[in-house]
């Protein structure tokens, strides 16, 4: 690659985030399915046709902002779970450091989380390239259990989950777990859905007012969600 080639790249990379950050602030003030490339291409002074070279569609540009969030969020439960590991914690521990951190990312970026757990955007279907960076937060739970599996910390559940979970679920978790935890996988999405949906119950604005300390209630209620699935948290 020549100087100018990567003076060229260095060039478009800039450009693709001053667009992804104008249009991640459209997002604040209109909501995702508001989000337009004129719009964009206007704040930013630009021909909405020279936008078009970057980004194709609005949906491009949508997906790119998607991964971003996406990527944003992986990234900080498995820098938690890292961070866990070198602490050696166990199991429960590392479960509740990633979900504090989850919680944490959320707080400070409320429409990147809106736009990934909240309301489907009209017209918009996600392309596989948003299958990868979804999956991290899974891919870090998933390891957690896995983990109390092989220490013994996970206790086998008394009201067994049927054995639902496809071969793609599979094979994000890392295999499936032999008898009596072969409902693992099953587990694992419990404690993301619970994960998931505490966080948005609270960023969506659906507590303000109902507990004295919010990030306490929120210890206990992952620890509610773990225990109903075997997994004993530090709480």
């Amino acid at each position: 690659m020549t100087v100018v080639q990567t003076a060229r790249q260095r060039a478009r990379q800039e450009l693709e985030l001053v667009i992804k950050q104008t249009a991640a602030r459209h997002l604040a003030e209109s909501g995702a399915a508001a989000l337009s490339l004129r719009a964009v291409a206007r704040e930013m002074g630009m021909a909405s046709s020279a936008l078009y070279r970057y980004y194709a569609s609005r949906d491009a540009l949508l997906t790119a902002l998607i991964v971003d969030a996406y990527d944003g969020l992986g990234q900080t439960a498995e820098t938690a779970d890292v961070q866990a590991l070198q602490r050696q914690d166990d199991p429960g521990q590392r479960w509740l450091a990633v979900c504090r951190a989850v919680r944490q990312w959320a707080l400070g970026h409320p429409h990147e989380w809106a736009l990934v757990y909240g309301s489907p955007v009209p017209g918009y279907a996600a392309p596989s390239e948003t299958v990868g960076p979804a999956t991290r937060l899974s891919r870090v739970m998933a390891g957690v259990v896995l983990a109390a599996v092989d220490d013994g910390s996970l206790r086998p559940s008394q009201r067994r989950l049927p054995s639902l979970a496809t071969d793609a679920v599979a094979e994000i978790a890392g295999g499936r777990p032999a008898a009596p935890y072969d409902d693992v996988l099953e587990r694992s999405v419990v404690l993301v859905v619970g994960l998931v949906g505490t966080v948005s119950y609270e960023l969506f604005g659906h507590t303000v007012g109902a507990f004295t300390d919010d990030g306490a209630w929120f210890d206990a209620a992952m620890a509610v969600v773990a225990e109903g699935v075997g997994l004993d948290l530090p709480v």
